[in-house]
């Protein structure tokens, strides 16, 4: 049917129909994953329009996939992280919901305590395989939805389920309407959808639940899940590598809304964040991530990532506490002993600090000339500096400026000779070769040598 698309304001084609392909051998796509090298990056330069959804959010999975490659979370600590989590949402519950794993007494007393929170965002959601004996589980935590494993690529049906594609959907099709039955929706995650064959059996299975969803009346959504990391947002790449081309597949071929869209990515080949925000640009709501992107192998998309991206690409924090992100990230190292790599973009230690004395020179004029934004408003954060060889004069007054506390009018230059004095002490440090950062503590007992004066007056503006 033709029908004019009041968006791009010409008409288009309304309906298509794709038939499941079945195959005697799995398409496993060598040309582009030998195997033997990385993946290969193909290029047939079909263009897909960017259609941003009207409405975007985020999801977790740090309880289920995050939880996949740490030490199992305590009850206590799943709770407190579900809370800064809510507090991370803001007002408006940007992140809209979180996904449990339900097998274990303990799963389901995390379950219930954060259900207890009696918070509106994140909703609590659950996560299946695919069997009935599974979803019993479901209705018994009496939850509203639940992810359920719904494998895509051939690599899966053929090679670990041992079956064929049609199986495989039959299957799966059982499940959902299982779900749909007890009014429970679904949440069908296309496992490994970058290694699927896109036609032949993702659109088909599509339409097939978008089919149930219209006849039950329920919502049923589906997870686009990049589960080895594959996914690339360049214009023109070819399927089923192209994150545009699947998310614009998925609504304009298969009829699938976009508030029903989600994209789960991994960081394998470092694109999480990036596969994730073009799945936005191209039509999903729904972008899955993780606290610090922790998760399987090389991770997941981090929340705190896609919350600063969210504000980036709307012009509004919409609510959230963006401060929240310190916070979480301070819970992690402190409560729960996770060592955040210190280079880590917003929460990593050294994130915003500099140890370059050019830098330092620059940042005592104007921290807006080398300081990303204002971390100190924005994540809770001031800038900072970490004396090196590669400091000099600028970088220790930069020090002692910021941790002494100087008021403006005040403030020692790097001429300064309490300041020559020190350079010249860090100087013979790696004269003397060195090979560690100067410690706060070190750099404190330098300030008391040669800037007692203001030690003592910080001291006394404490009591």
């Amino acid at each position: 049917m033709i029908k004019f698309d009041k968006h791009r304001r010409t008409l288009m084609r309304e309906e298509y129909q794709y038939e499941l392909q079945q195959v005697k051998e799995p398409n496993l796509y060598r040309d582009i994953y030998t195997y033997e090298m990385p993946p290969l990056m193909c290029f047939n330069h079909r263009m897909v329009p960017l259609v941003p959804a009207e409405d975007i959010w985020i999801t977790d999975t740090t309880f289920r996939d995050g939880q996949q490659a740490l030490p199992p979370f305590t009850v206590d600590q799943i709770v407190r992280l579900f809370d800064l989590m809510h507090k991370l949402s803001g007002s408006n519950g940007i992140i809209r919901q979180s996904e449990f794993f339900l097998y274990t007494d303990k799963d389901k007393e995390a379950v219930r305590k954060c259900l207890e929170r009696g918070y509106e965002f994140p909703e609590v959601t659950g996560w299946i395989r695919a069997k009935k004996e599974d979803l019993k589980i479901v209705k018994e935590m009496e939850l509203q939805e639940t992810g359920i494993l719904t494998s895509a690529s051939d690599y899966h049906i053929f090679n670990k389920l041992k079956k064929t594609r049609e199986q495989a959907m039959e299957g799966y099709l059982e499940i959902v309407r299982s779900a749909l039955e007890v009014g429970i929706i679904p949440r069908c995650h296309f496992e490994d959808i970058t290694r699927a064959d896109f036609y032949g059996f993702v659109i088909p299975f599509a339409q097939r639940l978008m089919r149930l969803s219209k006849e039950s009346g329920i919502p049923v959504k589906i997870r686009a899940c990049d589960t080895l990391g594959y996914g690339v947002s360049y214009p023109g790449v070819m399927l089923p590598r192209n994150v545009n081309g699947i998310i614009y597949g998925l609504h304009k071929y298969a009829g699938v809304p976009s508030e029903l869209l989600e994209w789960h990515g991994h960081n394998d080949f470092y694109r999480g964040l990036s596969n994730a925000v073009g799945a936005w640009l191209y039509g999903c709501s729904a972008a899955n991530g993780t606290l610090l992107g922790i998760g399987e192998r090389t991770g997941n998309t981090p929340i705190e990532a896609l919350l600063i991206e969210y504000i980036g690409l709307r012009g509004e924090t919409d609510g959230i506490d963006t401060s929240a992100i310190t916070e979480m990230a301070g819970y992690f190292e402190k409560e729960i002993g996770y060592q955040i790599p210190a280079n880590q973009p917003l929460v990593g230690a050294n994130f915003n600090v500099t140890r370059a004395g050019i830098h330092a020179d620059g940042l005592m004029k104007d921290q807006e000339i080398y300081n990303i934004f204002d971390t100190e408003k924005v994540l809770n954060r001031p800038v900072d500096i970490g004396i090196t060889d590669k400091s000099g004069a600028a970088g220790i007054a930069y020090w002692i400026n910021a941790r002494l506390k100087i008021p403006e009018k005040f403030k020692v230059e790097k001429i300064d000779p309490g300041v020559l004095a020190i350079k010249e002490w860090v100087d013979q440090q790696y004269a003397e070769e060195r090979t560690t950062g100067i410690s706060d503590a070190e750099m404190w007992d330098q300030a008391r040598i040669h800037f007692s004066e203001w030690v003592g007056y910080l001291h006394h503006e404490k009591e």
